[in-house]
């Protein structure tokens, strides 16, 4: 093959991908255009009460839609997941990076792949029928006797559809995304700092802790917000685990009582008047707008901590 043709190969090469990468942006800005059309409607006959509102009512006339409950109830579950799932992805990384045996790093590696892979639904089942009756124990356990603490204190004596479960059925969902983007960037980390902290006589916690993350903060950094850009669309696995209550619920998460926007869409919209249905596509709005701002963060701090550790 001469140079000609691989001039001609790179340039046609270039040309697909560039072409690939404006479709996925005009993809993502058409449907960003069509649910704003489609929302005008709610944003114009609400304005700024749509957010900050906590009223759902499609009877009355004109119908008052407002969603501050559910978009506290988003945060407030995808926070819960991040508690659990951000230090057990961390010590699974570190593990697989720096501690497990060729191929028992290999096998957990394609584990947390395939974990990666199963669909929403089949996780909301498990949560349902597995994880909903060793999580309603746990949370009695955690009312009677950290019940002093606000946090974990509750008026229900069955947690069944609590935050608490929702958080942690969102974290066995981002805990994969969280494990490879830190795996990756711990694997960056120069080997040579951590065989001289090792020749030092550091254990593997202190290594971790003094060498590894500080080094890679930033992309482990840019994993989580990746993780939580997950959390805060997940939707099917949510309707399955959480009571949906339209009540702003800040911090009582082991109360049967909770919101999420992507879950109320679900719920609402195969009933829903045409009205409410420009609600919930308004819905879809704030959701969408909130989600791709956590992603574009996180994207931007990955690639510049793979700069600075190429560098």
């Amino acid at each position: 093959m001469n140079t000609r043709q691989v001039a001609k190969g790179d340039r046609a090469f270039f040309a697909v991908s560039t072409a690939a990468a404006f479709f996925t942006m005009s993809l993502v800005f058409a449907v960003l255009i069509f649910l704003s059309i489609r929302s005008w409607k709610t944003f114009s006959e609400q304005g700024l009460a749509f957010i900050t509102g906590s009223t759902w009512d499609a009877t009355s006339t004109p119908g008052t839609f407002q969603i501050l409950p559910m978009l506290v109830g988003t945060l407030v579950v995808s926070i819960l997941g991040l508690i659990i799932a951000v230090p057990t992805s961390v010590a699974v990384a570190y593990f697989i990076e720096y501690m497990a045996p060729p191929k028992v790093a290999k096998i957990a590696t394609s584990l947390i792949d395939l974990l990666a892979a199963l669909p929403s639904v089949v996780i909301g089942l498990w949560g349902l029928y597995v994880l909903i009756p060793h999580a309603v124990t746990w949370s009695k356990l955690l009312s009677t006797h950290l019940g002093f603490i606000p946090f974990f204190r509750t008026d229900f004596d069955n947690a069944q559809g609590a935050p608490f479960i929702a958080g942690w059925t969102v974290a066995i969902m981002i805990i994969p995304i969280i494990t490879s983007v830190s795996r990756e960037v711990m694997g960056r980390v120069d080997k040579e700092l951590v065989s001289a902290a090792s020749a030092l006589g550091g254990t593997n916690f202190s290594t971790m802790r003094r060498v590894v993350l500080p080094t890679a903060k930033s992309g482990i950094l840019g994993g989580i917000l990746l993780g939580l850009g997950r959390a805060l669309g997940e939707t099917v696995a949510i309707f399955f685990v959480l009571n949906l209550v339209f009540e702003t619920n800040w911090y009582r998460v082991l109360e049967p009582k909770g919101g999420n926007v992507a879950s109320l869409i679900v719920s609402k919209f195969a009933e829903a008047t045409a009205t409410e249905i420009s609600a919930l596509m308004a819905a879809g709005v704030v959701l969408f707008v909130l989600t791709l701002i956590v992603n574009m963060i996180a994207t931007s701090i990955v690639q510049r901590a793979e700069r600075k550790m190429a560098s």
